[in-house]
């Protein structure tokens, strides 16, 4: 299971949260069997979305990040509950291209420079909020970054990172939040920027062993961080028998009976986590007759 910590500044003018899921993207990487590139992009998106759900308030609130660009990838999405707790899948699992300029895996290239990132927050309400920003740059973190500096006015610096081995086993994966308060003062502010310049990546941090306390520590060094909570998040699929009856007669009574018709057996597989669920002939007459 993954390690989410977060800690605020003394005079709660900013607070950092820190995720170690390197456990999250082994689970994607065993379910949708990724390349190396698609599992640093996916892992970056899905610890974003844990990292941001994690802030929601309600127990049944839920968050889905969604990347639609002109990538090999195809759509990414990922979903998390106000736990941190996680599910995602992408399109395309398998793309090959070359390392970037820097010898790293190409995220941005792979995922794509033109597209949107879409924010979708069920907050019990009768419609959920929905936001859609144009993607920076398709490496994720920026792209979080860019959102809520534009869509809520929150000065945000977040940070994602996987590590993949030749094996394709994931090495280490997480990220990291920082975001400023309204009352956050310059003094504040600069205390933060220079933090930043000093940290080392989160995958290299986290593959030494750093923790993510001791993270969370070194970005609010100077500004007497105080802990608030920590979590457990775990790639989580809530797929069910019964959400798949639902889904088949949301097709209709007409469809429903054509498939009937058939007289095959037929399997509805779910996309985060690959289980399948199969429905007889008799079954999809009886689902067709609640209509």
């Amino acid at each position: 299971m993954g390690k989410l910590y977060r800690v605020i500044s003394a005079d709660g003018s900013a607070f950092a949260e820190v995720l170690d899921a390197k456990d999250i993207v082994s689970e994607i990487e065993r379910i949708h069997k990724t390349s190396a590139v698609v599992t640093a992009g996916l892992g970056r998106l899905t610890i974003g979305a844990s990292l941001m759900g994690y802030m929601l308030k309600g127990k049944d609130d839920s968050l889905t990040l969604r990347v639609d660009a002109d990538g090999q990838t195809g759509q990414l999405v990922a979903v998390s509950d106000s736990m941190g707790n996680v599910k995602s899948y992408v399109n395309n699992p398998v793309v090959e291209i070359p390392l970037n300029a820097q010898g790293k895996l190409d995220v941005g290239s792979a995922v794509g420079h033109n597209g949107t990132l879409s924010v979708v927050k069920d907050l019990g309400l009768k419609e959920p909020y929905v936001g859609v920003i144009p993607l920076v740059s398709g490496e994720i973190a920026e792209d979080i970054a860019n959102y809520y500096a534009t869509s809520e006015q929150i000065p945000t610096v977040c940070s994602l990172g996987v590590l993949v081995n030749p094996d394709l086993s994931v090495k280490s994966a997480g990220g990291f939040l920082v975001q400023l308060l309204p009352f956050a003062d310059e003094k504040c502010i600069d205390i933060i920027e220079k933090n930043l310049k000093n940290i080392r990546p989160i995958s290299a941090m986290l593959a030494d062993g750093v923790t993510p306390e001791e993270i969370a520590n070194m970005l609010m060094d100077g500004l007497d961080p105080e802990p608030l909570d920590e979590s457990e998040p775990v790639y989580k699929c809530d797929c069910s028998r019964e959400r798949t009856e639902r889904v088949l007669i949301s097709l209709g009574k007409k469809e429903l009976e054509n498939i009937a018709e058939d007289g095959k057996d037929i399997s509805v597989g779910c996309h985060f986590c690959g289980k399948e669920y199969t429905f007889t002939p008799e079954e999809i007459r009886s689902l067709a007759g609640n209509q």
